[in-house]
């Protein structure tokens, strides 16, 4: 296929891309390219050899060894992978290495095209505390707290808590420690009075130690009550800047998201647009270029303050794709290939509503503890205004060494109540055997007289369902699940799906009833173990 008119006509023109990436981003990243006509390269682990990404791509290479240490994690594997197999350029996708400016680096110090923000822009949003310091001296709104400009390892751990507990006593409790290199909640601790600063701040350095090899601590006051909304925004080279306006992300567990929307059910129009100003300011205060996210808390007297900035695509971005038109994996290559935005702010609108549910292999009813098993039934739901990002397909095993996500349902429709509806129904018809997945919660979630209102906050979950959730369904035994599926012929493949040059790959048994409408279990509605 050949390379789209605009790409073969960039100052930098990119031919082959290899994503550094597994699962559902890595597909929805091949497919990018694909419509581009660009050569795409997949890498893998060799426990990952049968993924549906592997099947995608164009080229494959097989990082040597199981462990993420190896292979995803690995720098210099991937790298020797794209120039083995002729790649100009690398998409890192999100989590894995995409935040990490050392790679960033070594990618451009290959010869290679680096799909992403500079280096240095990765380096100072990775770290909260610069990030906080640096967004004040742009004008944007903080979360009251306190960067401890004495808090370092030459202190002995005496001082160390002396500081701690002046600086807790001026910004007020409760509070919440944070990992400044840190994310997904590690190297966190809500502390509600001072007598338990000194062993949480321990802990939380300890952890944040342990997880990101910085442990370094900051406080914020605890704003409560708060809603969850962030900003998308894409910059060039040239210096033009734009956001996309707003996810609402309120809807959270342990600090990782369930639900995203956009609009967002409470913002109003003066509110909408200072923020995404303020987004821009963020991203142009650090020399921001791509696509990135800036995140915001937005309190109950409708002030709204910084986060953090996600320097790099985030999981959620389906919905801001759907409500804008605009494909952001193709704006991340033109912005790499040095073309300039084909839009300014006043060419963006949004349009509908959208709506994303993340569909894990996890337990709900059992502390959300992460499921596993083969996917002997996987029917996602069609129809108009549905949209499906996954990484895995019927037939597939659930690999318990990475992420539990399968799969991210979005709909779009012309208002949100359409939405919800649409988003309501799409979840019925819903069907996994074979693994427990989380999408009897989802229907919960979505159903709620608070999210029908628009009145959620980052505390739903907790509040709703303070003992955990439990469902309502009876549940078919595991046994009938798995005789069921025998009868049918759907095992769990034990080959890979094909060599990586052939383009005429096959999946095994279970890709017979791919798309099969006459499956007898479209009207089983629920998840079973």
């Amino acid at each position: 296929m050949a390379l789209a008119t605009w790409m073969s006509r960039a100052p930098r023109p990119i031919r082959t891309v290899l994503v550094a990436n597994r699962g559902e981003i890595a597909c929805r990243i091949l497919r990018a390219c694909k419509e581009v006509g660009i050569r795409t390269v997949a890498v893998h682990a060799s426990n990952d050899s049968d993924s549906l990404h592997v099947e995608m791509a164009d080229v494959v290479f097989e990082l040597s060894g199981d462990s993420l240490q190896d292979t995803y994690l690995s720098s210099s594997a991937i790298i020797s992978a794209a120039e083995q197999s002729g790649a100009d350029a690398i998409h890192p996708g999100y989590g894995f290495l995409s935040e990490r400016a050392s790679f960033a680096s070594a990618v451009e110090a290959a010869g290679l095209t680096w799909i992403g923000p500079p280096a240095e822009a990765i380096e100072a949003m990775g770290d909260k505390v610069t990030a906080r310091r640096m967004m004040r001296d742009a004008g944007v709104p903080l979360i009251p707290g306190a960067e401890f400009e004495g808090l370092s390892p030459e202190l002995n751990l005496t001082e160390l808590i002396a500081n701690l507990q002046k600086s807790a006593a001026e910004v007020g409790y409760p509070l919440l420690l944070k990992a400044s290199a840190g994310g997904g909640g590690k190297g966190m601790r809500i502390v509600e009075r001072p007598s338990e600063l000194d062993a949480a701040f321990i802990a939380a350095q300890r952890e944040a130690r342990s997880a990101f090899g910085d442990s370094t601590v900051y406080i914020e006051h605890l704003l409560t009550g708060c809603r969850h909304i962030e900003i998308q925004i894409l910059c060039d080279e040239d210096g033009n800047s734009v956001h996309l306006f707003e996810r609402e992300c309120s809807i959270q567990r342990r600090h990782q998201k369930v639900v995203e929307e956009s609009p967002s059910p409470i913002l109003d129009a003066p509110t909408r647009d200072a923020m995404g100003a303020a987004a821009v300011a963020a991203a142009e205060a650090v020399g921001y270029v791509g696509a990135g996210t800036v995140e915001f808390l937005l309190d109950a007297q409708g002030e709204f303050h910084f986060l953090e900035m996600n320097t790099r695509l985030q999981v959620e971005h389906p919905v801001t794709e759907l409500v804008t038109g605009i494909d952001l994996v193709e704006a991340q290559l033109r912005i790499a290939a040095e073309l300039p935005l084909e839009f300014n702010q006043d060419d963006l609108r949004q349009t509908g509503h959208a709506i994303e549910v993340r569909i894990y292999a996890e337990d709900p009813a059992n502390d959300f503890l992460p499921a596993s098993g083969p996917l002997a039934i996987f029917k996602p739901p069609s129809g108009p205004g549905i949209r499906l990002d996954t990484g895995v397909g019927q037939g597939d095993a659930v690999n318990i060494e990475y992420d539990p996500m399968l799969a991210k349902l979005i709909v779009h429709a012309h208002d949100r109540p359409a939405a919800i509806r649409r988003m309501s129904r799409a979840l019925s018809e819903f069907v996994v055997l074979g693994a427990t997945v989380n999408i009897d919660f989802l229907r919960e979630v979505i159903d709620h007289p608070a999210f029908l209102s628009g009145t959620t906050d980052t505390g739903f979950i907790a509040e709703h369902w303070p003992a955990g959730w439990t469902s309502a369904a009876p549940r078919l035994p595991a046994l009938l699940v798995a005789a069921a599926a025998e009868h049918l012929g759907l095992q769990h493949r034990a080959s890979p799906r094909g060599g990586a040059a052939d383009a005429s790959r096959s999946g095994g048994e279970g890709d017979a009833f791919r798309g099969d409408p006459y499956n007898p279990f479209l009207r089983i509605n629920r998840s079973l173990p």
